[in-house]
């Protein structure tokens, strides 16, 4: 052989090996990440050859599967109720992806979670079943937030003090995900995302804004369990109007005749007296008032039941005329309704708060349980003789006080009204909120919170126990009644 062929021979085998070598690569190193690249048609082609599993609400699902036509994705997603139910499921769509509980259990949902596939499955690679999610929502109880909301842009979440189960989760203005599934829904697209109203915001989970006087109820939590007082009925030092410290700014009450001059507690929030509130947290400090938060959840960016909520903030390096203004839930205080729930149902369930969920297990396709999300952690949050003070002192809210709205006969309700100030100088419409909890004579409880964001109100007519207690009531009453 010349030396001429010898090289040529040498080369040639240099180019397959490379050849050989970068194959392996591809398929051994590589292959994962290209299977899982968005761009990758085949990955698509092949979640929606089959009907996905679907997620479940009080035992019948609310999502559905639908054979296609003219497409090479053989299966949408489709919606019971999708307009009532949106913002627990989220949407799935061919094009768009998939949020809330139809992206979190997308694999479970579309069958290719590995935990769905028995041992032949996983030799032969035959398409295992899908699984399903089954939620803790109470149909009566979604139903009743989203016709008490109405045409309003708000959101409403209801919780299980004693287990943590979210029975209702709603947000309005809402949208229908069946009408974005396919693959041919980008005017739907732009018309849901290009809306001012901002139908696919959760406002329930994703939408934090100041709660005004429902953060009352923290800062008297934090008054009692740090000392400041010993009682709701104890009386403060709380001199009306009261003028933020450093500052010549007067803080003036609502009603300016109610008797807040200092004031108990309980008739500080019975007749919500800014006065009592602002200097409460001026004499607690910023860092008491921000432990006793962060003890029902704020500031914790990890919130999740499933789905990742929005951190609700309770403010870092703030004067003490900034820390009083906090104190009625104002300055730069923010919570989603999920938030004040949760507070609600720590007070109910004797100052223990368990973790909000609203799923309680996945299954596999033959109904087998994968994952048993009923067993939520829980912590202390304050004692239960001031989660039984300030119970009581919410009963006489809605008994004598702001909350009148709320009132359900055969029910034992306590609430905190709140409406919060809102964009520069208090120009807009203010936000009104209600959160609250009911018992029964049996025991059986429930915790609500709602915001009404905007309800085309006058600005008269604005307050948490005009618009937001009758929904917070109609969702008790279908918990409880």
């Amino acid at each position: 052989m010349n030396k001429t062929i010898r090289r040529a021979s040498v080369f040639s085998l240099l180019l397959v090996l490379a050849l050989l070598l970068r194959a392996t690569w591809v398929q051994f190193y590589d292959g994962e990440a290209l299977a899982d690249n968005q761009h990758n048609r085949r990955d698509t082609i092949e979640k929606y050859a089959y009907p996905l599993g679907d997620i479940v609400v009080a035992g019948d699902p609310v999502t559905g599967s639908e054979r296609t036509k003219g497409s090479d994705l053989a299966y949408k997603r489709t919606y019971t109720d999708g307009e009532l139910y949106s913002a627990v499921t989220g949407y799935s769509s061919q094009v768009y992806g998939a949020t809330q509980l139809e992206g979190i259990y997308q694999d479970v949902l579309d069958g290719t979670d590995n935990r769905l596939k028995n041992p032949v499955d996983a030799v032969t690679r035959k398409h295992a079943d899908p699984g399903d999610v089954v939620t803790t929502i109470d149909p009566a109880v979604q139903k009743a937030a989203y016709e008490a909301l109405g045409d309003t842009k708000g959101a409403a979440v209801a919780i299980d003090p004693g287990s943590g189960e979210i029975l209702g989760m709603v947000s309005t203005p809402s949208y229908d995900p069946s009408k974005i599934s396919g693959s041919t829904d980008g005017e739907a697209w732009r018309a849901f995302t290009g809306d001012e109203e901002k139908p696919m915001v959760n406002r329930a989970l994703r939408q934090p804004l100041p709660p005004g006087s429902t953060f009352k109820l923290v800062v008297a939590a934090a008054a009692l369990e740090n000392g400041l007082y010993d009682s709701v009925d104890e009386r403060t030092d709380s001199p009306d109007p009261y003028t933020l410290p450093g500052t010549s700014t007067v803080l003036r009450n609502e009603n300016a005749a109610a008797p807040c001059e200092n004031a108990t507690l309980r008739t500080a929030l019975q007749y919500s007296c800014n006065n009592v509130f602002a200097k409460l947290a001026a004499d607690l400090g910023a860092d008491e008032v921000r432990a006793q938060a962060e003890k029902f959840g704020f500031n914790d960016a990890e919130q999740d039941v499933p789905v990742r909520a929005s951190e609700s903030v309770y403010p870092e390096e703030m004067d003490k005329a900034q820390t009083a203004l906090s104190g009625i839930g104002q300055f730069d205080v923010t919570a989603t309704p999920l938030q004040m729930a949760m507070v609600s149902a720590a007070l109910a369930n004797g100052g223990e708060l368990v973790g909000p969920h609203m799923v309680s297990e996945v299954t596999d396709g033959d109904g087998s349980t994968l994952e048993d999300l009923s067993d939520a952690s829980s912590h202390r949050v304050v004692s239960e003789r001031t989660a039984s003070q300030l119970t009581s002192a919410m009963q006489t809210v809605v008994d004598k006080g702001t909350g009148s709205n709320a009132q359900i006969p055969g029910l034992t309700v306590g609430g905190k009204t709140g409406t919060a100030q809102h964009g520069e100088n208090n120009s807009k419409t203010p936000y009104a909120w209600f959160t609250s909890y009911a018992e029964d004579a049996d025991g059986k409880q429930v915790a609500v919170a709602v915001l009404i964001e905007d309800s085309e109100a006058a600005r008269s007519e604005v307050s948490g126990n005009g618009l937001a207690a009758p929904v917070a009531k109609a969702m008790m009453q279908a918990a409880l009644q």
